[in-house]
C-alpha cells in the first residue's frame, strides 16, 4: 500500500510581502502554489497511491473568484481517473471561508464532517481512515481525545489539524499531546497546520509534511509532501518529496573588512551563487541581509537604497531568473575599536551604544515612538515588514540606522561637503 499525505496547501495564497520592482517576480508566486499541487497529482499518479490525504487548509480563506474552486475540481478529476481517491479534513483557513464548505466534489473525494469525528474504510487496500474537520476558525478543542478506536484487521490512519502543544508561528489549535494520538493504537497520524516538515514520531509514524510551496521569507527551504509506504508486518516507511517550485531564503553575507561597493556586491553575488547551487534547479527568492563590521558601515545604514538598488541589478544581470531579491537589511556595524570625531559625533556615538546595550531602555523607547509608527504608511504598520514598538531588536537596527544617518549628516556639514 502506498498514500501520500499532505497539508497546508494554501491554494491561490495572496501574494506575500515581496516588494515591487521591475522585474519581480509577482505572477510567478502568485501561480506558485497551483504549480506546485499540480506536482503533487503528478507525485501521486506517477507512483499509483492508493489515495491522497490532505490535512487541511488546502485553501486559505474565501477565494477571490471561482476560479480556484474550478481549479482544484479538474486537479482532483485527474487523480479520479487515475483511480486516486482523495480524502480532506478542513482545516482553520478553510473553516474560515464559506466558499469552500459549498464545493460540490467529485465522486473520488470525502470531506470529513465537521459535526464529529467519522471512519471511511477502504477494502482494496485495507485501510480505515479516521478525521474530523474544523467546524470553525479557532477550535481549541482537543478532537483527538473523540477519535474513534482503530478497526480490527485495517490500517489504520488518523488525519487531523493540530498544533500538538503547540510550534512557534503557529495558533494552537485543536491541542494534544504525542502521547493522546501514540495511545490511540493508530497505525500512522497525518497532521496538518505546522508549515515545516517533522517527523514527530516514528513507532508509530506521527509527522507534519509542510506546507507545499513556501509563501513568504517566513517559509524557506524546500517544501512538498510525505509518500508512505506500508507493507503488511513492517513500520511504514516514510519518504519527503520536494514538489515546490520557488524557494524563499535568508541570504547573510558578511562585510566584515569591506571597504568599497564593488567588494560588497562580489561577497553577495558569491554567497547567492552558493544558494542557488544548493537549491538548483529551482529559482531562489531571497531576502539579503547584510552583517559584519566594516568602515562602509554609515554610508550604507544612513541610505542603504543605493546598495539595494545595486544588489538587485547585479543578481538579474548574474542570475537572470534564478534569483530574486525580496528585501535587502543592513545590519552591518562600524568596525570596533575605532573611535568617533570629538564633539557631536563622539555624544552621539556615546548615547547610541548605551541605549543599544538595555532592552529595557528600547523597549522604553518602543513605547514612546508607538504613537508615531501608527502614522507611518501602511507597509511600515502591516504584515511581515511593519515596525513593532514591543521588539526591542527591532528597535535597535532603528537606532542603529538613526545613528548613521545622523553622523553621515553632521560629517557633511563639518566638512561642506
Amino acid at each position: 500500500m502506498k498514500f501520500i499525505h499532505t497539508a497546508d496547501i494554501h491554494l491561490d495564497s495572496p501574494l506575500q510581502r515581496l516588494e515591487a520592482y521591475e522585474g519581480a517576480p509577482v505572477e510567478e508566486i502568485r501561480q506558485a502554489s497551483r504549480r506546485a499541487f499540480e506536482n503533487l497529482v503528478d507525485l501521486a499518479i506517477d507512483e499509483a497511491v492508493d489515495f491522497v490525504l490532505i490535512a487541511g487548509d488546502l485553501f486559505d480563506g474565501d477565494w477571490k473568484d471561482y476560479n480556484t474552486g474550478l481549479y482544484l475540481i479538474k486537479q482532483v478529476r485527474r487523480l479520479g481517473e487515475a483511480h486516486i481517491k482523495v480524502f480532506i479534513i478542513a482545516g482553520n483557513h478553510d473553516a474560515a471561508g464559506r466558499m469552500t464548505r459549498e464545493l460540490p466534489y467529485p465522486d473520488n473525494v470525502h470531506l470529513f464532517s465537521p459535526r464529529k469525528p467519522e471512519t471511511r474504510l477502504l477494502e482494496t487496500p485495507k485501510v480505515a481512515i479516521h478525521g474530523q474537520s474544523f467546524f470553525k476558525a479557532a477550535v481549541t478543542d482537543n478532537l483527538a481525545s473523540g477519535y474513534p478506536d482503530p478497526v480490527a484487521g485495517y490500517f489504520n490512519v488518523g488525519l487531523l489539524h493540530t498544533s500538538l502543544t503547540g510550534r512557534e508561528g503557529h495558533e494552537n489549535y485543536a491541542p494534544c499531546t504525542l502521547d493522546d494520538l501514540v495511545n490511540k493504537g493508530y497505525d500512522y497520524w497525518a497532521l496538518g497546520h505546522v508549515h515545516r516538515f517533522e517527523i514527530v514520531s516514528r513507532d508509530p509514524p506521527v509527522a507534519f509534511p509542510g506546507c507545499i510551496q513556501g509563501r513568504h521569507i517566513r517559509e524557506t527551504g524546500a517544501k512538498g509532501c510525505v509518500l508512505v509506504t506500508a507493507r503488511e508486518g513492517e513500520s511504514p516507511k516514510t519518504v519527503h518529496r520536494d514538489i515546490d517550485v520557488i524557494r524563499w531564503e535568508r541570504v547573510a553575507v558578511d562585510l566584515g573588512g569591506a571597504v568599497s561597493v564593488d567588494e560588497i556586491l562580489e561577497r553577495f553575488q558569491a554567497a547567492v551563487e552558493a544558494v542557488l547551487d544548493r537549491h538548483d534547479p529551482k529559482p531562489v527568492v531571497a531576502r539579503v541581509e547584510f552583517v559584519g563590521e566594516t568602515d562602509l558601515h554609515v554610508r550604507i545604514a544612513a541610505d542603504p537604497d543605493p546598495i539595494k538598488e545595486s544588489v538587485r541589478s547585479t543578481a538579474m544581470a548574474h542570475f537572470g531568473d534564478r534569483a530574486w531579491i525580496e528585501k535587502v537589511t543592513v545590519h552591518t556595524r562600524p568596525p570596533a575599536g575605532i573611535a568617533a570625531d570629538p564633539g557631536p559625533l563622539l555624544e552621539l556615538r556615546a548615547l547610541t551604544d548605551e541605549l543599544t546595550a538595555n532592552d529595557a531602555d528600547l523597549l522604553a523607547l518602543g513605547q514612546q515612538l508607538a504613537t508615531l509608527f501608527q502614522k507611518l504608511p501602511p507597509d511600515y504598520r502591516q504584515g511581515d515588514a511593519r515596525i513593532k514598538a514591543d521588539d526591542p531588536q527591532q528597535i535597535r537596527e532603528l537606532v542603529i540606522q538613526a545613528h548613521a544617518l545622523l553622523a553621515q549628516r553632521l560629517k557633511r556639514e563639518a566638512t561642506g561637503t
